[in-house]
């Protein structure tokens, strides 16, 4: 009888909300610490990871047409060449589209359209994800640019050849190597220091490295981006020859290694709040 009674009167009840599916974001707490990174640990997924190479490739894409829509707007549309007002128009579009990738890049977790930051997370991180960055990121970064160039010049065949080194092959080497070591070294402590400030850290690594590609324009393009300049090199017909391979390649990833190996020593451990606040930030 005490079924009976339990069975009728639970016909009137509506049964329990069934429970909401959790939508979960494209990567796990986990897998997004890595990717932020770089993928240094490898703790990324497999769709993280191809989800990552795709961004590298269309970030890469769009900075070499970023770069070449900035110089044609200058000198072709405006006419204004190298002169003060177009080079300080020139400089302000460059820091503008910085922003804007700084911006891809927080929002992709990781995303990147320079070989040389995704090695300096990978070189400080384990084999995986170097061997990740090295046989998964950096080709699709290099597709990536070089099917830019070749896209923009076909549009836009007035757009020039891209940077070439101008000096003899060792202090081509030198050049790069250094500019790159700068840049690396700022990135890193800049990264260390306020992990949360986006807006004053993207400034100050943007008007740095807008500094050092102006000190080094004359000499190698101040390029310090092995897949853009493969990209430009490629476009040429010079892209196998041992000044491309020594300057734009080997040199500035031994400066890259050896920046992240200064850092490493010159550091101080971080604190468990630091830890805290770098997580904070990468889980937002």
């Amino acid at each position: 009888m005490l079924r009976v009674e339990a069975a009728i009167g639970g016909i009137g009840r509506r049964p329990p909300p069934a429970a909401r599916p959790h939508h979960k974001s494209f990567l796990s707490p986990k897998e997004e610490g890595g990717r932020e990174g770089g993928g240094g640990d490898g703790r990324i997924g497999s769709m993280g990871r191809v989800g990552l190479v795709m961004c590298d490739a269309a970030m890469s894409f769009m900075w070499v047409w970023a770069g070449g829509l900035v110089k044609l707007l200058v000198c072709d549309a405006l006419g204004l060449g190298h002169r003060p007002g177009g080079e300080a128009l020139k400089m302000a579009l460059v820091v503008g589209y910085m922003f804007l990738f700084a911006w891809l890049g927080h929002v992709t977790r990781g995303g990147a359209y320079n070989p040389l930051t995704a090695l300096s997370c990978a070189f400080s991180g384990g084999p995986d994800g170097f061997l990740f960055t090295a046989l998964g990121r950096i080709p699709a970064q290099v597709i990536g640019s070089a099917t830019g160039v070749r896209f923009i010049k076909q549009t836009f065949p007035s757009i020039g050849h891209g940077p070439r080194l101008s000096i003899d092959i060792h202090r081509g080497a030198w050049t790069e190597g250094f500019l790159t070591f700068m840049i690396v070294m700022a990135s890193l402590m800049l990264k260390k220091k306020d992990p949360g400030s986006f807006f004053m850290k993207t400034w100050i690594s943007s008007i740095f490295k807008l500094a050092l590609n102006v000190l080094g324009s004359d000499l190698t393009g101040g390029i310090m981006n092995p897949a853009s300049a493969f990209a430009w090199a490629y476009a040429r017909g010079d892209h196998i020859t041992l000044d491309h391979l020594i300057v734009y390649w080997f040199a500035p990833i031994q400066a890259t290694l050896l920046a992240v190996w200064t850092f490493g020593l010159l550091a101080e451990p971080k604190s468990k709040a630091q830890k805290a606040e770098e997580d904070k930030v990468k889980s937002e």
